[in-house]
């Protein structure tokens, strides 16, 4: 079985996802949009049902492939602690870069427009 993990790892399944998230679409549609075999999207297709991000509906001969974005929460939940550590990061890089320009600003090395 393949995990989100793995199955987000791969750009074409990213591309998929994509796409999906736009509208659900054939696989001929994906294969024509990504410039690639219907077996190979077939197989990429595979592998997202698979990690669970994306159902198949038949419809008579066709069968429609959508995105199931609720498996996406791990994903999200998982990065919520990465967001965090950016946040405070640039947070202090905000107040470092303030804290120069203030020092600049009071040494006198900020010229004014004249």
């Amino acid at each position: 079985m393949t995990s989100i993990f793995d199955a987000l790892a791969d750009p074409t399944r990213r591309r998929i996802l994509d796409l999906l998230r736009e509208r659900p679409r054939l696989v001929g549609e994906l294969a024509d949009l990504l410039s690639i075999s219907q077996p190979g999207v077939s197989k990429q297709l595979r592998l997202l049902r698979e990690a669970g991000l994306v159902r198949v509906r038949q419809d008579a001969q066709r069968r429609w492939y959508e995105l199931q974005p609720e498996p996406l929460a791990e994903v999200d939940a998982w990065l919520e602690n990465y967001r965090q550590l950016m946040s405070e990061r640039f947070n202090r890089l905000e107040k470092l870069l303030d804290d120069l320009q203030e020092e600049e600003k009071n040494n006198g090395t900020i010229q004014s427009d004249r």
